[in-house]
């Protein structure tokens, strides 16, 4: 493990760790003994848990795993051990040791022609660093676990995803580095006060055939707020497409549930470098927020480093799609070696059945640093998920290099922000490509589509980029003076021909 995943991983159980808490030793799972296993056993318990008392999770540990980040990254799963290894099958398992930041108990289970039976935890399966002492008890549990399968290589097996800590969960597909993180649930996400970060309590993991081309991973959320079944049906490839099916059942009224949540880094890029000193062009998990709406409205939002926390809701009705793209895909884009920027995964989320009202929402929290994530986005529904009700939300998960929407429109390839001739403004550039633009003569008469909510668009122009062979779509702002309604313009710009969309629709928040 990267320190850079340690530490944000560890940026989340902190935040959750500051939560009053009620201390308890008794098995979430109680209710669930080794047996029968169907579609219905996690739901059960969620629902059962959600008639009781919230109780945290074990927490308690050996002192000999009283380690620092050095010491529990030393601590390595034998590859030897993995689940699976010695039947040959598709996929692997491999489990995280508690310790450092993780300390909560994650019960893992092992389910195999409809019965299930408890992963026990044995020092055995570990490699221990020198001066640990590894601990003996088989009731220690476990942080966490990753799956393994053949990705890159058909006989190589490659990390795919793993789960470890709170609700977070990250996932590969082919070529791809990590990068920006999942989570089952989001409550208060950016939100006034303290926000509530939901549990991974237990994990059913179905064995797989031998031939399968899918995992198949159930998951019980818990939390003082809520409880929840998830289920997960992992299917590796260049694109790696997860489909969840979530249950979630709240104790109690949630007005600020975050569903299908993302959580990403974005530190500077063209369009935003004032006040940075680095030789490298870019640095971030996802350059943009990509929204698909019920209306059939394709949406570019470029992200930013904000000087203050920024909320942005794209209110909506049943939309079709939405996710953080990293859509910067050269190595030239970030010239980092190390990093490999040009390599994470954008991740989208593709809505399965209807979500009904609500909105596409994003928070972006000043950084100044890579190591913090800053960048959250989420579908907010319009209406409370009222407590002691069932709260279906279905979706398929894409980490891709990019998603599918309407071919005929343009996409945004860059947004460049600098110094206009005239002080007082601001030049904006935008790069675009793809679509039926692409097929157009170069002198295509174009229609710049292009207005801010307060102050003044001026030159706005639309011409061919011979380097690129797609277009350019520039304008002077002028942002205006004495404004007392509030330091945020909303920019919007897109390209026409005639009153036909030819691109997709470029939105900018400016902050001064």
């Amino acid at each position: 493990m990267e320190r850079r995943q340690v530490l944000k991983g560890a940026i989340a159980l902190a935040a959750w760790g500051a939560m009053p808490r009620v201390w308890a030793q008794a098995s979430v799972t109680a209710g669930a003994t080794p047996g029968h296993f169907s579609l219905e056993t996690v739901p059960r318990l969620a629902r059962t848990l959600a008639r009781q008392p919230y109780r945290a999770p074990d927490e308690t540990l050996p002192a000999s795993l009283d380690v620092g980040y050095d010491g529990y990254r030393d601590i390595r799963f034998d590859p030897a051990q993995a689940i699976w290894r010695k039947e040959a099958l598709p996929f692997r398992v491999q489990m995280f040791h508690r310790g450092f930041l993780f300390k909560q108990r994650v019960e893992l289970w092992r389910v195999h022609e409809g019965l299930a039976e408890p992963i026990t935890y044995s020092p055995d399966l570990f490699d221990f660093p020198e001066g640990v002492t590894p601990p003996w008890d088989p009731a220690l549990g476990f942080a966490g676990f990753r799956v393994h399968a053949p990705l890159n290589q058909p006989d190589v097996f490659d990390e795919l995803v793993a789960f470890l800590g709170a609700s977070y969960f990250r996932a590969l597909g082919k070529g791809h580095a990590y990068g920006l993180s999942a989570r089952g649930l989001a409550l208060g996400s950016g939100d006034a006060g303290a926000e509530e970060f939901p549990l991974f309590r237990a994990f059913w993991i179905e064995q797989p055939s031998a031939g399968a081309k899918h995992l198949v991973v159930h998951a019980l959320l818990d939390s003082p707020s809520v409880t929840g079944a998830f289920r997960f049906v992992i299917g590796p490839g260049g694109e790696t497409a997860i489909d969840v099916q979530s249950h979630l059942y709240p104790r109690v009224d949630l007005a600020h549930a975050g569903i299908a949540p993302l959580t990403s880094m974005f530190e500077f890029d063209a369009g935003d470098r004032v006040g940075t000193d680095d030789y490298r062009p870019a640095v971030h998990d996802s350059d943009g927020l990509a929204i698909f709406n019920g209306h059939g409205e394709q949406i570019w939002r470029p992200l930013s480093n904000p000087s203050r926390v920024q909320h942005s809701a794209f209110a909506d009705a049943d939309p079709r799609g939405f996710g953080l793209m990293q859509r910067k895909r050269g190595f030239g884009d970030y010239a980092d070696i190390e990093a490999r920027y040009h390599q994470r995964p954008s991740l989208w989320i593709e809505p399965r059945g209807n979500w009904g009202r609500g909105a596409v929402t994003l928070v972006e929290i000043p950084t100044g640093d890579e190591y913090h994530d800053n960048i959250v986005a989420f579908w907010r529904p319009a209406a409370p998920l009222r407590a002691g009700r069932e709260h279906r939300f279905d979706y398929r998960m894409h980490w891709c290099d990019t998603h599918q929407w309407d071919a005929d429109l343009a996409v945004v390839t860059d947004t460049r922000i600098g110094a206009a001739p005239d002080p007082a403004r601001r030049l904006v550039v935008i790069d675009l490509d793809g679509g039926r633009l692409a097929s157009l003569p170069r002198d295509a008469k174009l229609t710049p589509d292009v207005w801010a909510a307060r102050g003044d668009i001026v030159g706005a122009v639309v011409y061919p980029n011979p380097e690129t062979r797609g277009w350019r779509l520039s304008f002077e702002f002028r942002p205006q003076t004495g404004n007392t309604d509030g330091r945020d313009v909303e920019l919007h710009a897109r390209v026409l021909e005639g009153h036909v969309p030819l691109s997709e629709t470029w939105l900018y928040r400016w902050s001064t």
